[in-house]
């Protein structure tokens, strides 16, 4: 039988839209199973607890176990590579950082490209920094420690966590500015170069508030300034460096993403949950614990902010000629 053509049309016109009617069906019954989420980085530090805060907040709100699967190594760029090739359903999710960002520049033979082919889901907080020195050195303020630094080029040992490490580069950032003469000692973890920060072996380090809050409020520690452009709740009466050094701001970042293609329906529910999460005021007192300001955003205006990003911090290391090792 011929059918008319208007009909055929009207038929072939219905056809089309059932995989787009199929898709939002199931996006609108997202999460149906449970939902991995997988950090670049060993359990314990900020960046892994604030993804467990945010999936658990996560579980209780969509009625699934959005759980935490640790794959460090690389700077992260073994999970994140991991994410990629996963399937774009919204059950594997990145916890993503600044730590992406700087990749990005540092490592010439990523097999994937972090901005096109990570879908940014929802920004988490911004990660404050501390200048610390150990209380034996003689610089109580910025200004003294620059002094100090000014009149003994090249004797100043500054801890970082490694090449293209947040302690590293923030510290970069503060040597340029500043025009100061530091001396690099690179360590692989947080713990070793704490310990020789307290032996007087190293003399400062730009770190985040979290591993070394409690050392500076029991006075192990001396911290001169926040590397943020406003002061943290948590630190209320240290400075930031940008007081003393105009133009100085450096803070890193938490949130989440998706394989790119994941269905915008199933950003936008996620989206959703993560920015109520930091309007709750139980959990914005514990990223405020962890040295982390809330940062709700679109999932769009958080791509642009990853993009914009990515690009002032590539022009810093290659200045510096900084290579992940």
């Amino acid at each position: 039988m011929k059918l008319p053509r208007r009909q055929f049309l009207h038929l072939a016109a219905g056809a089309a839209a059932l995989p787009a009617v199929s898709r939002i069906a199931r996006a609108q019954a997202y999460p149906t199973r449970p939902v991995r989420i997988i950090a670049g980085f060993p359990s314990g530090g900020f960046t892994d607890t604030t993804a467990r805060l945010i999936g658990q907040w996560l579980s209780e709100r969509l009625g699934q176990q959005f759980f935490i699967e640790n794959r460090p190594g690389a700077g992260g760029n073994i999970a994140a590579e991991a994410v990629v090739r996963s399937p774009p359903d919204g059950y594997t999710l990145l916890v993503v950082n600044d730590s992406n960002a700087y990749s990005a520049t540092l490592y010439d033979n990523l097999k994937f490209n972090f901005i096109h082919d990570i879908t940014p889901v929802a920004s988490i907080g911004r990660v404050a920094f501390v200048m610390v020195v150990n209380p034996s050195f003689a610089a109580k303020t910025v200004p003294e420690f620059i002094a100090n630094a000014k009149a003994n080029p090249g004797k100043i040992n500054m801890a970082t966590l490694g090449p293209g490490s947040p302690s590293q580069l923030f510290g970069v950032l503060f040597k340029v500015i500043a025009g100061v003469d530091l001396v690099t000692v690179n360590y692989r973890g947080i713990g070793p170069a704490l310990v020789d920060l307290l032996g007087g072996r190293v003399e400062v380090i730009f770190t985040s508030i979290a591993s070394t809050i409690d050392l500076i409020r029991s006075g192990k520690l001396r911290s001169l300034a926040v590397t943020t452009a406003k002061p943290m709740d948590v630190l209320q009466d240290v400075p930031t460096i940008g007081e003393f050094i105009p133009g100085y701001e450096a803070a890193g970042w938490v949130g989440l993403g998706a394989p790119a293609n994941t269905a915008p329906e199933i950003i936008a529910i996620l989206n959703k949950q993560v920015n109520a999460a930091l309007a709750d005021p139980t959990l914005k007192a514990r990223l405020v614990d962890l040295g982390e300001e809330p940062f709700a955003n679109s999932s769009a205006d958080f791509g642009n902010f990853v993009a914009e990003y990515t690009e002032t911090w590539a022009k810093v290391i290659r200045a510096a000629n900084i290579k992940a090792e």
